[in-house]
């Protein structure tokens, strides 16, 4: 395309954008640790079970892992601690109250 800025300018622009947008991500993320959630199982595996938070839309949005999750049910809601993060997910722990109506 005539005026187009060049392959690499755009590439080197298109990364910085993306590390600021991690950042930002991170940090919103870095919030919620030590919080109380509510999260729908949407998978048990080995690790323990895997879900979503109010608000997070499936293959969209992080995910939340529940190491200790194995005794759940998909499609259940339970509370979970927060207890770590990354760019785009959280990592969680069964809260003392388990399951949600």
């Amino acid at each position: 395309m005539p005026g187009a800025l060049p392959e690499g300018l755009r590439e080197e622009r298109k990364g910085r954008l993306l590390r600021h947008q991690e950042d930002i991500s991170t940090q919103r993320l870095e919030r919620k640790i030590g919080r109380r959630i509510k999260v729908l199982v949407d998978e048990i595996d080995e690790d323990g079970a895997i879900g979503r938070s109010e608000g997070d839309a499936p293959d969209v949005d992080g995910l939340v892992y529940i190491s200790d999750g194995h005794d759940l049910e998909i499609g259940e809601f339970a509370e979970v601690d927060v207890i770590d993060c990354d760019v785009h997910d959280l990592y969680a722990q069964l809260s003392a109250t388990v399951a949600v109506s």
